[in-house]
């Protein structure tokens, strides 16, 4: 097991239509207005963009994202991420009832040095730490969407 390496898959349901849903997740500009730990976010670039990104844990995160797949038919969303993170991440949208159901995926490797050294006592803790950025994400999400649907 590499420490330094983690996948993270979680599944969002959402009282909003995909369309909707896949709206607000493109817009990355907007996560700091919904997502609590993500602090600032901007565009670089066509594609391209930065968000700085704070959990719970006292360290931030500043990832530079390039969309690699933008394809609302599918609806999915994929960037390759650079920076303190590198990796990729990607949403898949589907519609689920009168809502929608949200796939959350991600491969990435910390490049910031302090973490790769704290990787093997402080996995489980730094998978904590994204599972509730997770959790307060999707809260916000639906707050969110439920505000400006």
């Amino acid at each position: 097991m590499d420490p330094n390496h983690y996948r993270f898959r979680g599944v969002w349901r959402l009282p909003a239509p995909p369309a909707a849903v896949y709206a607000a997740l493109e817009d990355v500009r907007s996560y700091p207005l919904w997502w609590p730990e993500i602090r600032t976010a901007r565009e670089t670039g066509p594609g391209r963009g930065e968000v700085v990104a704070r959990a719970l844990l006292p360290y931030r995160l500043v990832i530079g994202l390039e969309t690699v797949r933008c394809d609302p038919a599918a609806g999915v969303l994929e960037a390759a991420m650079h920076g303190d993170l590198t990796g990729w991440s990607r949403w898949t949208v589907a519609p689920d009832g009168a809502g929608s159901h949200v796939l959350f995926e991600e491969d990435t490797r910390p490049a910031k040095p302090l973490l790769r050294r704290l990787a093997l006592p402080l996995h489980p803790v730094f998978r904590a730490n994204h599972a509730a950025m997770m959790w307060r994400g999707r809260r916000g999400l639906a707050e969110y969407l439920t505000a400006n649907g």
